[in-house]
């Protein structure tokens, strides 16, 4: 337990966002003279996500992977498409293994304090204070990664797709899986006429993560998700005897909502109250990575800490492919096919990292070319 009521930086919510933001603080010896508090209701001592991301390489994540794939498969009603992912690699990591490696690695510096307290509200005047459910704390600046209620009380022009999904780790008596493919979208089994896909990460011959997916405006009852589970695992796994080792569950924000205009002097919303959840995809794991070495270099060169986090084209590009799936939901599966099946894997995980060059957009752009992208691009616009 911290002694002090005042920190340089405080940094609300455990998560992703919270702790890869305070372990960049604590790897670099600039924020050594720093006192920084991580505030969270939860003490992280279960498993309740995995996050999977690729990279070339070896990372700072190594360590705690739990497994990776070089090779992957995307299954639609009229396409197989294998993917050599070289030079990637297509990583998983589980929630409890990066919570409790943060853990260990912030808990051995002095200058680093856990706080197990629900944060009330915050307040900007000279600095930030902070009200938990217990005491009143100040800070130089914030970094809060609950979602702004101005999202929740947005006007109908932003776009809102929620991607909700269920998943069951399963353990089967035979070895029936192939644990160096990963299936990263099957179309094959849908609810109606909707984007909805199964994603598979074999853990081992006789493990893996079958999930069921939805990227629509409108959530189902946790059954919905079982029922399609169970019936892909019997129809296209052929699988009948099985256990059910562990579930998780998710729900995750693909919005223009512009997210950052909430970030202040003092106050930084980070994480997926940051917007920093790519809209188009929801992966976060990797964007989240770059965004807090931009932030730590913000600091370092006495610049606001939310200064340049975004890069304007790709919002661009992801209101349009938003506005597709918005206006014309059940075109999800034809798009997926289209962006895997016509550019190179480099270019497809260059653009999705916000990393390609114009030149590389195009040729996304035109693998994508339709009516339905003409129809958003000027909507958008």
């Amino acid at each position: 337990m911290a002694h002090h009521s005042h920190f340089d930086y405080i940094i609300i919510g455990n998560g992703l966002a919270g702790l890869q933001l305070a372990l960049k603080f604590a790897s670099d010896p600039f924020f050594d003279d720093k006192q920084i508090a991580l505030f969270d209701k939860s003490d992280k001592t279960t498993n309740d996500k995995t996050w999977s991301f690729w990279e070339t390489g070896i990372s700072q994540w190594n360590k705690i992977t739990h497994k990776s794939w070089k090779h992957a498969a995307i299954y639609t009603s009229k396409k197989n498409i294998e993917l050599n992912l070289l030079p990637y690699t297509y990583k998983s990591i589980r929630s409890i293994d990066f919570y409790n490696e943060a853990k260990h690695i912030l808990k051995s510096k002095k200058n680093i304090h856990f706080i197990l307290e629900e944060v009330i509200s915050i307040e900007e005047n000279d600095v930030a204070l902070i009200k938990t459910n217990q005491k009143t704390y100040t800070a130089t600046h914030v970094f809060d990664s609950t979602i702004p209620n101005e999202f929740f009380n947005a006007p109908s022009n932003y776009v809102k797709i929620i991607q909700h999904f269920k998943g069951w780790i399963i353990k089967t008596e035979k070895d029936v899986f192939d644990e160096n493919k990963l299936i990263m979208m099957d179309y094959r089994l849908k609810d109606g006429n909707q984007t909805t896909f199964t994603y598979m990460l074999p853990f081992s011959k006789n493990q893996a993560l079958v999930e069921f997916t939805y990227f629509t405006e409108n959530l189902v009852d946790e059954n919905v998700y079982d029922t399609f589970i169970k019936s892909y695992i019997e129809t296209f796994l052929k699988i009948d005897a099985y256990t059910i080792v562990e579930t998780e569950m998710g729900k995750i924000p693909m919005t223009d909502f512009p997210f950052e205009k909430s970030n202040s002097k003092r106050i930084t919303k980070i994480g997926t109250g940051g917007g920093w959840v790519k809209g188009s995809t929801g992966y976060s794991f990797k964007h989240t990575e770059k965004k807090v070495a931009k932030i730590v270099d913000n600091i370092k060169s006495r610049k606001t800490p939310s200064e340049n986090l975004f890069k304007k084209r790709f919002k661009f590009y992801d209101r349009v492919f938003l506005n597709v799936l918005k206006d014309e939901n059940h075109k999800g599966e034809w798009i997926f096919q289209q962006f895997y099946e016509k550019n190179s894997i480099k270019t497809m995980f260059r653009f999705l990292d916000e990393e390609s060059t114009f030149f590389e957009e195009i040729k996304i752009m035109w693998s994508l070319f339709s009516w339905s992208f003409i129809k958003a691009f000027f909507k958008t616009f």
